[in-house]
């Protein structure tokens, strides 16, 4: 009987342009001592990110398996990449429905037994060999040569992050807050003499779009002073840090605004009585940045997007990079502002003066001539929101849709008054996020953010 031989694989691409030219990297890695026993490198023309990321895996995969020829089904390799949507597709949890990644995914999962291969996804910072390699390839493509083995010092890079023995650090995908939550449990529960939740039940769903670059943020966004957590009433959400329960992974509500339409410009009332007008120019410019954003960080696992046109487009330009579907839902409709629609706030002023200073000063009082109003709005989102959460514990979704649902979810989850909509900022193809917990808790973890855009 084969005596199991265990090693790690760690793999990237890379593509200067997206694509561009591009080239992969792969290191077969000693579990025990940490010690690289295989580098692979190429540069592979012009391609794509996720493109490049399969054909690490594959050169990483076939490195191994060359290893230990005689190993058969006795060989386990555990892939380890920063890329969430190979990760999520070679694991059998996303469906893969690009043309290009489906013959590249049946290429690896063809050189090893599917048994004999489990697959994690790391934080790039811990993918710095690979990442080192298919940089060294792009840089010898670049200059008309091919990499080399001899001339990598990729390794250099990261002897100091193998160590043997030393248990993983306590951490989430990028920007995930539930990271900063063990490390403070863990701390709580060091302090009061009892076990800290275990890190693999916090994690092993939670996936969120980082609020900046996509590397894990140091704390997570919570604090890590413990504050006791005050009495409450049975079956309220349980609110400070004392006496928090491990909640595991909230459901993720990414909220992106549209692209700019010819209105948006010009500060016109748009909404969901009007005409549906299509993206400018220049809001196609934006949902192809923001596409390229989500495609970057790889944590989008669901799409779905208002049924107006602009959002619909937005929508299918981040879709198609994902290789995801978008579902419509009806709720996540921009506001119906009756005869305003079309017209500036100076037009509505001059107009219906009377009636735009009665819509300011109260939630309930709808736009002229049977638009809908704030408090309208805010149960229709209320609904939107509950059954979203549910539908999606535990996982991230993108909501494409519109300034104010999207000042709604935020005002909803901060739990402000109806006037906090007009101290808000939504810039055009802007993203914010929301997460939700099974206290029913919500943590609002971004705002307006266009840094994507730049």
């Amino acid at each position: 009987m084969s005596v199991a031989r265990q090693v790690v694989v760690e793999a990237d691409g890379g593509s200067r342009g997206n694509p561009g030219p591009a080239g992969y990297g792969a290191v077969v890695i000693d579990p025990v001592t940490g010690e690289p026993l295989a580098e692979t490198a190429e540069y592979i023309g012009v391609a794509t990110n996720n493109v490049a990321e399969y054909r690490g895996l594959i050169a990483g995969l076939t490195a191994a398996k060359a290893l230990f020829p005689d190993a058969g089904e006795a060989l386990r390799v555990h892939v380890r990449m920063d890329s969430k949507l190979v990760v999520e597709q070679m694991s059998g949890r996303w469906k893969i429905k690009h043309p290009d990644m489906k013959p590249l995914a049946a290429r690896a999962a063809a050189i090893l037994p599917p048994s004999s291969v489990t697959y994690e996804w790391i934080p790039r910072a811990q993918n710095k060999h690979a990442d080192r390699l298919a940089n060294e390839a792009m840089d010898a493509g670049r200059d008309g040569r091919q990499w080399e083995a001899s001339a990598s010092t990729a390794a250099l890079d990261t002897p100091s992050a193998r160590t043997p023995g030393t248990p993983s650090p306590v951490q989430g995908p990028p920007g995930d807050q539930a990271a900063g939550a063990a490390r403070a449990r863990a701390a709580l529960a060091a302090a009061r003499g009892t076990a800290a939740p275990a890190a693999d039940a916090l994690f092993s769903l939670a996936e969120e779009p980082a609020e900046s670059g996509g590397e894990p943020t140091e704390s997570g966004g919570e604090p890590t002073d413990a504050h006791p957590a005050p009495q409450q009433s049975a079956g309220a959400p349980q609110t400070g840090w004392g006496a928090a329960p491990d909640l595991g992974a909230p459901a993720t509500l990414v909220l992106l605004r549209h692209g700019e339409t010819a209105l948006t410009p010009e500060k016109r009332f748009s909404g969901s009585g009007g005409t549906d007008p299509e993206l400018s120019a220049v809001g196609r410019g934006q949902a192809e940045r923001a596409a390229e954003h989500f495609a970057a960080l790889g944590t989008v696992q669901e799409i779905v997007s208002s049924p107006l046109r602009r959002c619909r487009e937005t929508a299918v330009a981040v879709a198609a990079r994902l290789g995801l579907d978008v579902r419509i839902d009806e709720s996540l409709r921009e506001t119906d502002f009756g005869a305003w629609e079309g017209l500036t706030f100076g037009e509505v002023r001059e107009r219906y003066g009377d009636d735009l200073t009665a819509w300011l000063a109260s939630p309930d009082t709808a736009p002229t001539g049977g638009g809908e109003s704030f408090a309208e709005v805010a149960e229709r989102i209320a609904a939107a929101r509950d059954r979203l959460v549910a539908r999606y514990a535990g996982r991230t979704v993108l909501l494409v849709t519109h300034v104010t649902p999207i000042k709604t979810f935020v005002r909803l989850a901060l739990g402000a008054p109806p006037e906090a909509l007009f101290r808000m900022e939504l810039s055009a193809a802007s993203i914010s996020i929301v997460a939700y917990y099974g206290d029913g808790n919500a943590s609002v973890r971004l705002l307006n953010d266009t840094s994507h855009l730049r």
